[in-house]
C-alpha cells in the first residue's frame, strides 16, 4: 500500500485535469461518424460503444464505490461498461451491435455519471473534514482516486487513438486543430550509429513514501546494477526496417522464436500492420490518410509488434534493451546522478511545449526521429520520450515488494502471465503525467496495433 494519506483536497489544480482528461476522450469520440460507433476496429478489443460508456463507468465505481457510497443511477450499465478485455491464445469477443444499448442511451449514463460526480466532488470540496481527515476503507486518499481516473482517462485517450487508426478513413471526421496536420520537422538525413552507455546502477520504481503519483506496479523502488552496452541512437526507423523485409526477413525462419513464427505464419504476417502496399510503392497509414513513403517518411519509426521487433533485433545480430538498459540509457548520467527526464529535470508540459519530443497529444503521427535533439538524453541518445513507445525484452511482472491496488486489484496482476513485456517512453497520443520515469506500459508480443517501436542494444 501507499503511504497513509491524510490529505484529500480537491484543489482547483487537480479538478482541471479531471476536465482536461475528459475533453480529451470526448474528443476522440467526436472523430468517429456515429454510423461507425458500434464498429470495432480492433478483433480484440470491444466495439467502440462500449468505450464511450466505460470510462465513466470507471469513475463511478471506483468513486463512488470507495468514497461516496450513493445509490447507482444506472447498476447494469455500471455492470456492462466495467471492464475491457485483453484476450490471450486467439479466443475473440463475438458480440454483435444489436447487444449493445442505444448510442442515446449511453450518452445519458455519461452526462448522468458526470452530473452525480462532479456535484459530489464540488461538495467534498467544501467539507472541512473530508480535506482533512478523510480517507477510504484502503487508506488512499481521494487525491489517489482521483489520479487513478484521470490516468485510466488518458490512458484510453491513447488507446482508442490507435483503435481509431484502425477505421476505414470516411468514417473519421477530419479535425480542423492545428496539431492534426503535423508539419514534416524535416531535418538533416539521419545516421544511425550505436552509442556506448557505460555500467552503472539504476533504480527502477517508486519508493513507498514518494510524494508522487504511481500505479501499483511502479512499486516498490529497488536498485539493478547494469553492465555496459550500446544502444542505437535512435529508434529503428522505417527505412531500417524495409531493409530488413528486403533481406527476407519475414521470410527466415532463425530470426524468430517458435512463438513468434506461428504467430506470423499462422497469421499471415508479412509487413508492419501501419503500412500498406500500393503497386509498386509503400504507403503509410497515418491516423487521417494514406501517405508514399517519402524521405521524411522513411525516417519515422517503424511500428511493429515486439515478436516482430525481436525478428529485427535477430537479423542485425542485437537484441532488445532490458526494462533496466532502457532506463540507464534514457535517464541515467556520466558520472552524475540520474535525470528526471532524458533531457535533464524540466518537465515535458514546460513552455515552449514541443521543444523534448512528440508526446502530449500535440499530433496524430510521427516525425522524423531526429526531429528533437535537445530531448536527447545524457549520452546523446534520442527520441527516448514520445513518437512511439518502445519494446524492452523484459517480460512484465512485479517489482519486489508489489502490492495491488486494493480498489483494482486486476490492473496489473491479471497481466503477469509471462506473456506481456514491458514497454518504455511514449508516443504522440501519451499524456505528459505519464513521461515519468517509473511508468511501466506492457502489451502482448504479437499486437500489431501499438504505437510501439523500438530500438537494439550490443552487449559484450
Amino acid at each position: 500500500m501507499l503511504a497513509t494519506e491524510k490529505s484529500v483536497a480537491v484543489p482547483h489544480e487537480l479538478m482541471e485535469r479531471v476536465f482536461e482528461a475528459r475533453r480529451q476522450s470526448d474528443e476522440l469520440f467526436n472523430l468517429v461518424r456515429e454510423n461507425a460507433l458500434y464498429e470495432r476496429p480492433i478483433p480484440e478489443r470491444h466495439r467502440i460503444i462500449f468505450y464511450l460508456g466505460h470510462l465513466e463507468a470507471f469513475d463511478w465505481n471506483l468513486l463512488n464505490g470507495s468514497v461516496f457510497g450513493l445509490k447507482s443511477v444506472h447498476p447494469e450499465f455500471d455492470r456492462l461498461f466495467a471492464f475491457g478485455i485483453d484476450p490471450v491464445g486467439g479466443g475473440l469477443p463475438t458480440d454483435l451491435p444489436s447487444d449493445w444499448p442505444s448510442l442515446n442511451a449511453v450518452r445519458d449514463y455519461v452526462s448522468n455519471i458526470r452530473n452525480h460526480l462532479d456535484t459530489r466532488l464540488e461538495k467534498v470540496s467544501l467539507e472541512s473534514h473530508f480535506r482533512t481527515d478523510f480517507q477510504t476503507n484502503d487508506g488512499f486518499s481521494l487525491r489517489t482516486l482521483l489520479n487513478v481516473a484521470i490516468e485510466h482517462r488518458l490512458m484510453h485517450a491513447e488507446t482508442l487513438s490507435y483503435m481509431l487508426h484502425r477505421l476505414p478513413l470516411d468514417t473519421k471526421v477530419r479535425p480542423k486543430m492545428p496539431q492534426t496536420n503535423s508539419p514534416n520537422l524535416a531535418g538533416p538525413p539521419v545516421v544511425h550509429r550505436m552509442v556506448s552507455v557505460p555500467a552503472g546502477v539504476v533504480t527502477l520504481g517508486l519508493a513507498r513514501d514518494a510524494e508522487n503519483f504511481g500505479w501499483d506496479n511502479e512499486y516498490e523502488a529497488h536498485t539493478v546494477d547494469v553492465p555496459a552496452f550500446e544502444i542505437d541512437q535512435y529508434k529503428v526507423t522505417n527505412r531500417q526496417y524495409l531493409e530488413f523485409m528486403a533481406a527476407g526477413g519475414y521470410e527466415t525462419r532463425a530470426f524468430w522464436n517458435d512463438d513468434d513464427w506461428h504467430w506470423k505464419t499462422a497469421a499471415g504476417i508479412s509487413r508492419p500492420l501501419f503500412w500498406k502496399k500500393d503497386g509498386d510503392q509503400w504507403l503509410y497509414r497515418t491516423m487521417f490518410d494514406e501517405v508514399p513513403f517519402d524521405e521524411v517518411a522513411l525516417d519515422w519509426p517503424v511500428y511493429v509488434s515486439q515478436a516482430e521487433a525481436s525478428a529485427y533485433a535477430s537479423w542485425a545480430g542485437k537484441s532488445l534493451p532490458s526494462e533496466a538498459e532502457w532506463h540507464r540509457a534514457a535517464y541515467g548520467a556520466v558520472g552524475g546522478s540520474a535525470r528526471a527526464y532524458p533531457w535533464g529535470n524540466e518537465t515535458p508540459n514546460a513552455e515552449p511545449t514541443e521543444r523534448f519530443g512528440n508526446f502530449d497529444f500535440h499530433r496524430w503521427d510521427p516525425v522524423p526521429v531526429n526531429a528533437f535533439p535537445e530531448g536527447q538524453s545524457a549520452f546523446g541518445i534520442h527520441d527516448m520520450l514520445g513518437n512511439g513507445w518502445e519494446w524492452t525484452s523484459t517480460v512484465f511482472g512485479p517489482f519486489p515488494g508489489f502490492e495491488p491496488f486494493p480498489f483494482y486489484r486486476g490492473y496489473s496482476a491479471d497481466f503477469f502471465d509471462g506473456k506481456h513485456f514491458v514497454m518504455k517512453g511514449g508516443s504522440a497520443r501519451t499524456a505528459a503525467c505519464m513521461l515519468r520515469p517509473t511508468f511501466r506500459n506492457w502489451f502482448q508480443a504479437h499486437y500489431q496495433y501499438v504505437y510501439t517501436g523500438f530500438r537494439c542494444v550490443s552487449r559484450g
